[in-house]
């Protein structure tokens, strides 16, 4: 996408460096990477971020000027939480690059959520590229750590002592985004809890530290609330169902109401045509869309050859979209000469009392296979895995 730029990273790219990119990571973080992490950033054009925020910045507009009933129609029953909010305090879209049929390159919407998505992470990953390769310094993201971190104090500590506040997940040393909660913990001050270890007394919640129960007043939700049925034997003091004395940072409802089932809501030229699959048109071709569930994490679930016995095999067809195969264009050169796809999920947090949401931070994956999931691709592939965007002229 920008040759000066890739042609110097690879140039000075090394395997020794790229150790040495892991090890300050684990450094800072205190605990391992375990998802894979590329060798590269992403290098794209600045007409290319104003494609990206103009569609960021339509869709919003969009989710903004829909009735709040048709949003509250995306939670299940079985999964409504009490006292809702107007807003969400995350929101995250994710955007596959992609070529048009005029030669183009250009974004093509995949999803879009309303849940925390590895932000401490993702800000110490841009400023460790850069400590490695010291020309990426130029084109960084312009809002200093400093500034990102106050943002991130003020909208999930508040008011409240760092104390009163915790990263809630469930059995979060498991979890493949660990690092994102140690470096969350460092950032913030505040304890990531799990979701069994939290004790109940009436309307208030509590977590044990050094043999005393303090009382927690803000969560900052990482549990996908639905999931939660998936795990055998789960014993927990607190349902999410019940009325808390706490706030929630953002609240458990939100991941379902901005999610795959807004697609079929929204129009743009780089939104892909989606439909819910209770409401497919005969006359639209079935090879020419990928099936997702409603409501799945990390690509479990998707389709990319749906046939008709599949969905027709379906019971709960309104709870799944077909949405318009977009191509991603391998236009990322690794160092043998071989390219790499990507997409890239921006990072936007949404202060109570603002209007729009802020853009702090973005996400990239990579990948050489037909999905975005390290796990599709060659053992010996590189380009490949969690990367970060580097903007600048073309």
């Amino acid at each position: 996408m920008i040759p000066k730029y890739r042609k110097q990273f690879n140039q000075e790219f090394s395997q020794e460096k790229y150790q040495q990119l892991k090890n300050i990571l684990k450094q800072k973080g205190g605990v391992e990477t375990t998802f894979r992490i590329s060798e590269s950033p992403l290098f794209l054009t600045k007409e290319f971020e104003n494609k990206l925020i103009e569609a960021s910045e339509s869709i919003i507009t969009q989710i903004k000027n829909l009735p709040a009933e048709t949003l509250q129609k995306a939670v299940p029953e079985n999964c409504r939480v009490p006292n809702d909010t107007d807003k969400p305090h995350f929101f995250t879209i994710d955007f596959g690059i992609c070529r048009s049929e005029n030669g183009e390159i250009e974004p093509q919407l995949i999803e879009l959520q309303a849940f925390p998505s590895l932000y401490a992470f993702q800000k110490t990953y841009e400023e460790t590229f850069c400590e490695v390769y010291p020309f990426l310094d130029a084109i960084k993201n312009p809002m200093p750590y400093e500034a990102f971190t106050n943002y991130l104090k003020e909208l999930i500590i508040g008011d409240e002592h760092p104390d009163h506040v915790i990263l809630l997940e469930i059995f979060p040393e498991k979890q493949k985004t660990a690092i994102d909660f140690a470096l969350t913990e460092k950032l913030l001050g505040i304890k990531t809890v799990c979701l069994t270890k939290v004790k109940k007394q009436g309307k208030k919640l509590f977590y044990e530290h050094d043999g005393k129960l303090i009382e927690i007043k803000r969560i900052y939700n990482r549990v996908i609330f639905d999931e939660l049925d998936n795990i055998p034997d789960l014993i927990t003091e607190f349902d999410f169902r019940e009325e808390v004395d706490v706030k929630w940072i953002t609240h458990p409802n939100w991941f379902f109401k901005i999610s795959k089932f807004l697609l079929p809501l929204l129009k743009h030229q780089f939104v892909p045509k989606s439909y819910f699959l209770n409401e497919f048109p005969e006359q639209e071709n079935l090879d020419n869309f990928v099936l997702k569930p409603l409501f799945s994490f990390a690509g479990s679930g998707v389709n990319l050859n749906p046939t008709k016995e599949i969905t027709e095999a379906i019971q709960d067809k309104e709870n799944y979209i077909l949405q318009r195969k977009v191509a991603y264009e391998p236009i990322f050169e690794d160092i043998k000469g071989e390219f790499s796809k990507a997409e890239i999920r921006l990072l936007y947090i949404w202060r109570e009392n603002d209007d729009r949401p802020i853009l702090l931070e973005n996400l990239g994956r990579m990948t050489k296979a037909a999905m975005v999931n390290v796990d599709f691709n060659k053992k010996d592939a590189i380009w490949i895995g969690s990367s970060n965007a580097f903007f600048a002229e073309g």
